[in-house]
């Protein structure tokens, strides 16, 4: 599970506890029985002298907020805000390490529990090899697969990085499958590189007949695919890994009006598809903790993502117009951006105040417009659209002196891609060691900006000063004013700078790659638990480099023009409305249906009673008119209870043979489907030649003439034994006393996953089969049906034995053949 730390807080009342304990153990007469009165006169005296305590502290911080202030500094020194700035990053070393500021070094989110799961699988199987001395020999018999689910099929960022990913699985020796709940253009791409799409609907009021079972992993991407974990919940796929892949913010917004407005049902039916995955993927390390409400302990994160790339190049095709006129600003005009961290902390705006404080020389050293005002604007893009942080950054720049208008805020969930397509310059105006690059530093580098940014270790990871873009010491903040100055050359961005930002604009589209193509692998190796009929994936490091250096770009060329490019926080916005108004609608005829269900119940109880008591009445009457006018006999006691008895067992003949049965008895065959959970039954056949055997009584058809394996051979009922038989659990069942439940003079199985490989018998098959029963034609035998022209192992359509003998040396007719005489003489046996 996730952990978001803050700051180290100050333990004022450990201080005052320990203080007064103190001093009571140096006055005991303090212990004594006081009135009421006295210690109402004490407590608040206390609490007086608590207050005064704290205010002078708070008196005491604020003169020394006020002596590290930049205005105070500039005040004190007597010069100009245009000389020696030593105010920087360093000079709030002694603030830091009293706790009174917070530069969130200790925000860090770590996937605990799911680490820890990891590596308790890994020492358990490991135990378990080395105390039984065995190894892991593997077959090989079919490569691993993979079910990759989408809500849709539109052209949009998820949709480049999971083809991409999924390119490079293919590489080290998976095979995919793509299902999508809605058709669109990216079906050609996937076609493109190999991969078979299939359209799909939500599990939620439509059966699904697609056998997940058929696959090692099951892949989600985005929260829209949200009616497909039905699918997931039920037996026998509810052990499936599934792994749900995250992008949007959306529903994290959404969560906090559900639980202002009480909406706790909703919430409960997210949580549950939370519970439901294996782990849920993050593209960067801020989501995780804004969907804090439904961790369960399952959340990680594989850092990297085109969304960033994908948007800015949305953006700079769609603003053709000009933005600085609808900002507010003049086309001569020079605009700088200081953009920051996601995560909101105590000392951001001593942050922005170093930034501005270094910006302030080249704002005065700026030419000026024709009002006398410089032609430099700074737009600080910080926090939301709720906050009052646009008073904070005023006050700042009061403080400073800069002039009215030259420094402006922008909300970052409002004007993010409007100010960074607009902007000259973007400065990265955050001091926090993050764990991944910041994804408004990349999106500022894709919008071909030069960028600005403090010699972060996740930051030099992928820029290198003045190639792709400009760094600085965060202890030093002169050097950002030379850069600066450096970037502007008469007012305008200088050849150099404009270069720079070219080059980190081919950086940007493709930082990551190798992170997220890694991320993934190496997480399928931990989560997939693969048989031994599987073959062992590639090694990580077996990817093909050009897989891991670029995203797919190249096959999204032409679909990217497509009107299907639309915006994916809109559709976001739009499905939840539309599962909070099929949410809401569904509560209210639940509600509505169960208060007519109990009103109608009340009504039926009351007239059958009013009925039986009129009964009652009559019959009353009748049994007084005619008492004692008639003689009957009765005959002996044993006489009626032998009558008695024989009605009975009539009467619950009658109800027990249904319709089904009925018709059953009158065959010569029924074969058995045996299945586990309710997942298995659109597969399971509605007719009088099958009958469902459920291997556990709570996944039983309703209404259904289906066997309870479970009531026939209790070891079923223990989930080791049944996992370990399978399908032959319902073999036993069936053999357990099989006159009781078997009438037929022929029985048969057929699995419920022939149907759902379109195996099973057909209408002809089926009919051919009684006809070889009934006729005898090859006396007492053991039938076997597959679909041998759809086995890609049997090119040249033989038949049964010889393709049997073709794949087993020859030994079926013969060997195999003994085999099965034998056992059929011994089934007989036990028959008889």
């Amino acid at each position: 599970m996730g952990s978001l730390e803050s700051g180290i807080p100050l333990k004022r009342d450990n201080l005052f506890r320990s203080h007064s304990a103190g001093r009571t153990e140096r006055h005991q007469f303090l212990q004594r029985p006081r009135s009421r009165f006295s210690r109402f006169l004490i407590f608040k005296k206390l609490d007086y002298l608590l207050w005064i305590c704290t205010v002078t502290v708070f008196l005491f911080l604020v003169a020394l907020f006020q002596i590290y202030l930049p205005g105070s500094v500039v005040e004190k020194t007597g010069t100009s805000l245009g000389e020696d700035m030593e105010l920087s990053y360093g000079d709030f070393k002694v603030l830091k390490e009293m706790g009174v500021i917070d530069f969130a070094e200790d925000v860090r989110f770590e996937p605990t529990k799911v680490l820890e799961k990891f590596q308790k699988e890994a020492r358990a199987a490991n135990h378990y090899f080395s105390a039984s001395n065995r190894t892991v020999q593997r077959f090989g018999y079919r490569k691993p697969q993979l079910a990759l689910v989408f809500a849709d099929l539109f052209v949009d960022s998820q949709q480049l990085l999971m083809v991409t990913v999924a390119a490079a699985l293919q590489e080290i020796g998976y095979k995919i499958q793509v299902f999508s709940l809605e058709d669109g253009p990216v079906r050609e791409i996937w076609r493109k590189i190999g991969i078979p799409i299939t359209i799909i609907q939500t599990c939620v009021n439509m059966p699904s007949f697609v056998d997940w079972l058929n696959y090692d992993g099951i892949l989600v991407s985005s929260f829209q695919a949200k009616g497909v974990f039905s699918c997931f919940e039920q037996e026998p796929f509810k052990s499936l890994p599934l792994i749900w892949t995250i992008h949007e913010r959306s529903l994290a917004t959404r969560s906090r009006k559900y639980i202002s407005d009480g909406q706790t049902g909703i919430l409960s039916d997210w949580k549950r598809v939370f519970n439901r995955s294996t782990v849920v993927v993050f593209p960067n390390y801020v989501l995780p903790m804004i969907y804090a409400t439904f961790d369960v302990g399952n959340f990680f994160v594989i850092p990297g993502s085109p969304a960033e790339a994908w948007e800015a190049d949305t953006v700079m095709a769609s603003h053709k117009d000009n933005l600085h006129f609808r900002m507010g600003y003049e086309p001569e005009d020079a605009i700088i951006a200081i953009v920051g961290s996601q995560f909101l902390y105590r000392s951001l705006w001593l942050e922005h105040a170093i930034i501005l404080q270094a910006l302030l020389p080249v704002v005065l050293e700026f030419p000026l417009d024709n009002s006398s005002n410089s032609q430099l604007k700074i737009i600080v893009l910080s926090g939301d659209s709720t906050s009052n942080y646009g008073a904070v950054i005023e006050e700042i720049a009061l403080k400073l002196k800069y002039q009215s208008g030259i420094v402006k805020h922008k909300a970052l969930d409002v004007d993010a891609d409007n100010v960074l397509s607009m902007a000259d310059l973007v400065i990265y105006g955050s001091f926090l060691e993050e764990q991944s690059f910041p994804d408004i530093l990349m999106k500022a580098m894709c919008f071909e900006k030069p960028i600005i940014a403090p010699d972060l270790s996740m930051i030099i990871k992928y820029v290198d000063d003045r190639v792709n873009g400009y760094l600085f010491p965060k202890e030093n903040t002169k050097v950002l004013t030379q850069m600066i100055r450096q970037v502007f050359l008469k007012g305008k961005i200088s050849p150099l700078a404009r270069n720079i930002a070219s080059i980190g604009r081919s950086t940007a589209r493709n930082l990551m790659v190798l992170e997220t193509v890694e991320g993934y692998a190496s997480l399928l190796l931990k989560v997939l638990k693969l048989p031994s009929e599987v073959a062992s994936p590639g090694d990580v490091a077996e990817i093909p480099p050009k897989f891991k250096e670029k995203w797919q770009w190249h096959l999204f060329e032409v679909a990217s023009n497509l009107t299907y490019s639309t915006d994916r926080t809109l559709r976001s916005h739009t499905f939840l409305d539309k599962f909070e108004q099929h949410w809401n609608h569904t509560q209210r005829e639940r509600f509505g249906d169960a208060k007519a269900a109990n009103e109608l119940f009340v009504y039926n109880i009351w007239e059958e009673e009013k009925q039986i008591a009129m009964a009652n009445a009559r019959k009353g009457r009748e049994e007084e008119e005619i008492k004692g006018r008639t003689d009957q006999s009765y005959g002996t006691w044993e006489e009626v209870y032998r009558s008695a008895k024989k009605a009975d067992r009539s009467k619950n003949d009658l109800h027990e043979r249904e319709e089904g049965e009925l018709v059953r008895t009158g065959q010569p065959l029924c074969i058995y489907e045996p299945y586990f959970g309710e997942g298995t039954w659109p597969f399971l056949h509605i007719s009088s030649l099958y009958r469902g055997i459920g291997l556990s009584t709570k996944g039983r058809r309703p209404r259904a003439e289906d066997i309870d394996a479970p009531s026939r051979l209790p070891l079923l009922n223990k989930p080791y034994y049944r996992d370990i038989l399978g399908e032959y659990g319902a073999f036993f069942a069936i053999a357990n006393s099989i006159d009781r439940v078997h009438k037929n003079a022929w029985i048969g199985f057929q699995s419920w996953r022939a149907t759902a490989s379109k195996a099973s018998l057909s209408r002809i098959a089926e009919n051919a089969l009684l006809d070889a029963i009934q006729s005898r034609r090859h006396g007492d035998a053991l039938y076997f049906w597959a679909r041998l022209d759809l086995d890609p192992r049997n090119p040249f359509q033989l038949d049964f034995w010889s393709f049997c003998d073709a794949i087993n040396a020859g030994n079926c007719k013969y060997e195999r053949l003994k085999i099965c005489l034998h056992f059929l003489r011994l089934l007989r046996g036990c028959m008889a």
